[in-house]
Order: C-alpha cells, then sequence, then structure tokens
C-alpha cells in the first residue's frame, strides 16, 4: 500500500486483519482528528505514522482550521458506548419517575406528605418543600412527574440510537472516517444510513472514508471502493468484492424459496 487517493465516499473492504481498521486509524492519528474511544495499537503504530503524509484538498488556513474542528473519526464503540449510555439514563429516569410517582400518589390516597405545609422564606429548601406541597395538591400525578423530570423522552431500539448518532455526530463540511458504521443497524436502517451518507457527500460538502463489510454500504453509488484483500490493494466494483459474491451466491441457492 504506496498511497490512496479519495473521492466524497471511499469504501475500504476487505476480510477481518485486512487493515481496514487500521488505515482508519493511522488517517485520523496523522491529521490529529478528534476520536471518543481508545483504540489499540502496536510499538510500531507511532514509528509508522511518522512516516505516512498527505495532501488536502484546502489550501486556506481558516477553512482548513473549520474542516478538522468538525471532522472526526468514528467506531463502533463509540455508537454501542452511546446506546449504553442512553440505556442507562433511561433507567435511572426510570427510577426517579416511579419514586416520585410513589409518592404523588401517597400523598392522594393519604393527604400525607413528608414536608412542611408552612413556608420559613429565610430558608431556600424550607421554600422548595413548601412549593412541592403546594404542586402536589394541584396537580395531576403525571403532570407532578412531568414537572419534576422533564418530558418523557421517547425510547427507541439500539438500532434506532445508532442511526440517530450519525445523524446528531455528522456535520455539513466535514471529513468522517467511519469504522463499520452498519454494526448495530438493521438491513433497512443500513440502507437508510447509505441514503443519509449520499446526501450529506451531495448537498452539504462531506467527505466520508468507510471501512465496512455491509453490501448495503458497498452499493452507494460512485462511491470509490479500495479492496483491501488484493495485493497491491486496488480499486474494485463493489459487485466483485469477494464477500458480496458471498451474499449473492447464498441467494441464488436459495432463490426457489423466495418464489414460493
Amino acid at each position: 500500500l504506496k498511497g490512496l487517493e479519495f473521492d466524497d465516499i471511499t469504501i475500504l473492504c476487505g476480510s477481518n486483519g485486512s487493515g481496514k481498521s487500521t488505515l482508519l486509524n493511522i488517517i485520523a492519528e496523522k491529521l490529529e482528528l478528534k476520536r471518543e474511544t481508545p483504540y489499540n495499537k502496536t510499538y510500531f503504530f507511532n514509528p509508522y505514522i511518522e512516516r505516512c503524509n498527505y495532501g488536502l484538498n484546502v489550501y486556506e488556513e481558516e477553512e482548513t482550521a473549520r474542516l478538522m474542528s468538525v471532522s472526526r473519526i468514528i467506531t463502533s464503540d463509540d455508537v454501542f458506548n452511546h446506546i449504553i449510555a442512553l440505556r442507562e439514563k433511561n433507567e435511572e429516569l426510570g427510577n426517579k419517575r416511579k419514586i416520585i410517582f410513589d409518592e404523588k400518589s401517597e400523598f392522594n390516597r393519604f393527604g400525607v406528605y413528608k414536608g412542611p405545609r408552612s413556608v420559613n422564606v429565610d430558608n431556600p429548601d424550607s421554600i422548595k418543600r413548601y412549593i412541592d406541597y403546594y404542586d402536589m395538591t394541584r396537580m395531576s400525578a403525571s403532570q407532578y412527574v412531568k414537572q419534576k423530570i422533564g418530558e418523557e423522552q421517547r425510547t427507541y431500539s439500539n438500532g434506532e440510537n445508532g442511526f440517530r448518532y450519525f445523524v446528531d455526530a455528522i456535520q455539513p463540511g466535514g471529513l468522517y472516517l467511519l469504522d463499520e458504521p452498519e454494526n448495530s443497524l438493521s438491513p433497512e436502517m443500513q440502507l437508510q444510513l447509505t441514503q443519509y451518507l449520499l446526501s450529506m457527500a451531495r448537498f452539504y460538502k462531506c467527505q466520508f472514508i468507510i471501512a465496512t463489510h455491509s453490501p448495503f454500504i458497498l452499493s452507494i453509488p460512485h462511491a470509490k471502493i479500495y479492496n483491501m484483500d488484493e495485493y497491491p490493494v486496488k480499486i474494485c466494483k463493489w459487485t466483485e468484492y469477494e464477500n458480496v459474491r458471498v451474499y449473492y451466491d447464498f441467494f441464488k441457492q436459495h432463490e426457489s424459496e423466495f418464489q414460493e
């Protein structure tokens, strides 16, 4: 691998161990892009990066600075960590919601509240407890809970949260390195992601370098695809990639079952 030239959307395909993720990490470190999740590297990694060179089709310092301010590498670990964090947040909100709801329900049944029915205006805690008591007397349980912890957030599936992560993370005019973005996404969501990436490249001046096994992402129109399994690495059509042919042959073998 002597060098690569990148289009608006460039895809790195290859079997496990072919170096796709390593190459993305090399680019990210050479460009000093933002990242969230640490990655594994060997003793030889940093010396190798020092021997690498790159060129940008950006010539003004201000434009380069803006490019680097929004650009980043996004790995599957970033997405998984985001999904887990959302799950933990929802569980925490759920616990708070139950405590507050039970407290309000107890008041409705017995008129019992562990707080003052008068207020000491010189004591902020006393004022807060009295306000809680007043709100309990005038609000329904759902209104009271909503006021205490905010609007109830809609619950999304892991795949939907993964897709929303990309939508929130990708900003116009940035360079984005995506390491196996298909992880956690259903085939339908992968197709939605391909359309989103294509529109961001076409209309919002984003550039993507993607490492993937997904035939859906590989099928993005006009993407430049490098086959990392070839020696030397060379450009290929997505239909020529061996792993895509595995899918094709599998479904051809079962074609009659789909026609029943």
